[in-house]
């Protein structure tokens, strides 16, 4: 079977969770598949499944990095380049790569970068040529970040020259057209019949709390302080907010637990293969997406990790969250502690509704959002190319 070389721009951030996710929808029609990227960290984001072969070469900044770029492009040597997100260190090399060998370049896209930094409005304006100067050439400078919005800005030119693309959500499909591609979930794995959801929770302290759960890290547009504030409200003292992870780009989960220590309760990040366990630990997992460009433009992975594991889930008619979830879970206005704290309440008063709606959660998840429904879109991606 051909090989397809997965072009991730950094190991080390969460764009390896979907370069994974491709990989085993890929395997499952039988590719041969590696993932290959810059890492600019000494560990990986998140540990790999067991059949995703990693291949990384150490990252940098600006000038130093494209030093790299040939041993980046000697480790390319698949029948499919498949870059993710449209960055220097994946969409930039992909473009290299096809230019050197013709073969076939697929992209994916999975956010849109710019939503963080203002959208269309974002512009590079230096205040003066001595702040351009000092971007350029100082060792902190901006644009020696490979990642800077400017360079990615340039990139969304060239979507043109890929041979496909897929996106995973209806905004970015609307944006920069390609294949619907949405994220899903190994089935087999995220299995909850599989778990003894009392004797999880006994093991990791829980037993006498009701359970909301975020398994991700904490960013101001994900909505956390909307459910804490509703925690607040409750005042319901076996009530736990349960956050896995944290963010590791500031101290934001610590301002979090300064405010709202006592509704926190936080864990470890974990690899792939533990979330399933913890995520079974969950009475009520809470996707609480606020009305923002970024979060509209995002597919939670958070939902289909509460889908999949049948849990009751609570979130927010934000982007394509309404049409993943269908009528299997709860949805409220974004940005509505008071909202919020009404459905915890309306969904522990009818737990035996509530876990059918769980049930039928999972059931919607195999259908639609399951690594198996991704490899069926991706074998139409591939044959389209041949």
């Amino acid at each position: 079977m051909p090989k397809v070389s997965i072009i991730a721009s950094d190991l080390c951030s969460a764009v390896t969770i979907r370069a994974y996710l491709l990989a085993l929808a890929l395997l499952e029609i039988g590719y041969n598949v590696e993932v290959v990227g810059f890492q600019f960290g000494p560990t990986l984001y998140a540990e790999p499944p067991e059949r995703v072969v990693i291949r990384s070469v150490s990252g940098g900044i600006l000038p130093g990095i494209l030093l790299k770029v040939p041993e980046l492009l000697g480790l390319l040597d698949g029948d499919y380049i498949y870059a993710i997100k449209p960055k220097p260190t994946s969409f930039g090399i992909g473009l290299l790569r096809r230019w050197q060998t013709k073969k076939p370049l697929l992209l994916d896209i999975d956010d849109w970068e710019l939503s963080w930094c203002g959208g269309d409005d974002w512009r590079y304006a230096p205040s003066s040529l001595k702040q351009r100067y000092r971007d350029i050439f100082k060792t902190n400078g901006q644009l020696r970040e490979p990642g800077h919005p400017l360079y990615i800005k340039w990139l969304e030119k060239w979507l043109d020259r890929v041979d496909g693309l897929t996106v995973n959500t209806t905004f970015l499909q609307r944006r920069f057209g390609g294949v619907y591609l949405p994220n899903g979930k190994d089935m087999a794995l995220f299995n909850p019949d599989l778990y003894n959801t009392e004797q999880i929770r006994s093991q990791l302290g829980f037993s006498d709390y009701r359970i909301l759960m975020f398994p991700g890290a904490p960013r101001p547009h994900k909505g956390v302080e909307d459910v804490l504030d509703a925690l607040e409200l409750l005042n319901q003292d076996d009530l736990r907010l349960v956050i896995i992870g944290g963010s590791p780009y500031d101290d934001y989960d610590d301002r979090l637990k300064e405010r709202y220590g006592k509704w926190i309760i936080q864990l470890p990040r974990s690899p792939i293969e533990k979330m399933p366990e913890l995520v079974a630990a969950a009475h009520i997992l809470v996707v609480p997406q606020r009305d923002t460009l970024t979060a509209i433009a995002q597919f939670p992975l958070k939902l289909t990790d509460g889908m999949a594991m049948a849990k009751p889930i609570l979130s927010t008619t934000i982007g394509d969250i309404p049409e993943i979830l269908g009528d299997t879970g709860y949805l409220v206005e974004p940005q509505n502690p008071l909202q919020i704290a009404e459905m915890i309440t309306e969904i522990f008063a009818n737990w035996d509704l509530a876990e059918r709606k769980g049930k039928q959660a999972r059931d919607r998840c195999l259908e639609f959002y399951s690594t198996k429904a991704m490899s069926k879109i991706l074998m139409g991606v591939f044959e389209g190319l041949t």
